[in-house]
């Protein structure tokens, strides 16, 4: 029997959110089993229905998209976040995926490319709209020669490319463990050696790197 994903919609517009619904509920495995036009209605939502998926507005009413992030993952850290927003400049896409959100997505989307956003997110993966990845990597270039990035990026073994396009993906380092047959200690000595050699620190901007460098869909 094919899995029923349960999904939230937050948006305040009513309009643009019956049009959400309408999008997800023509798919067979999607059920919307909640509604919220504000941030702390949202997060009511996640903790009685403990959804598999929100799909949640930045700007709303009440409490701020971020906040509600923060709190939702809190609630339920199962449940998976993608974010649908006008914003698209790099403090918002950082500090959004920071707080804990596994999808990124402009308004200006199609539909086509939303569900393909809420298909990479059940999945397991991460995603970035494709227009703004380059914005995220125009904030990794800042202060940082693109020499430098292409150096780094080549002294990269293998193995660390392979943890990193995992990293990238949303896995843990048990799950990498257990894809690549190594210990949790190797993969933990692996990630510190990639993020020291590019000076990356965060999911967030490995993430942005290893969907320039082609290791993840965009």
């Amino acid at each position: 029997m094919k899995k029923i994903f349960n999904i939230v919609l937050a948006e305040d517009h009513t309009i643009l959110r019956e049009g959400l619904k309408s999008l997800l509920s023509s798919q067979p495995d999607l059920k919307i089993v909640g509604e919220a036009g504000d941030g702390l209605e949202a997060i009511r939502c996640v903790q009685k229905q403990a959804p598999d998926m929100i799909l949640l507005d930045l700007s709303m009413p009440k409490m701020t998209g971020l906040d509600a992030i923060k709190e939702i993952k809190r609630v339920n850290s199962d449940t998976k976040i993608v974010v649908l927003t006008v914003h698209s400049t790099e403090e918002y896409i950082l500090a959004t995926l920071q707080a804990g959100a596994d999808g990124y997505v402009l308004k200006d989307a199609h539909g086509t490319e939303l569900m393909t956003a809420i298909r990479h997110v059940l999945e397991g993966r991460r995603y970035l709209s494709p227009s703004i990845s380059g914005t995220i990597i125009d904030g990794l270039l800042q202060g940082k020669k693109a020499s430098d990035i292409r150096s780094a990026w080549e002294t990269l073994t293998q193995r660390e490319r392979e943890i990193l396009k995992l990293v990238a993906e949303g896995h843990k380092n048990k799950d990498i463990a257990d894809l690549l047959c190594i210990s949790v200690k190797t993969v933990e000595k692996h990630r510190a050696n990639l993020m020291e050699k590019l000076a990356l620190h965060n999911v967030a901007a490995l993430t942005a790197l290893a969907a320039e460098k082609g290791l993840i869909n965009k």
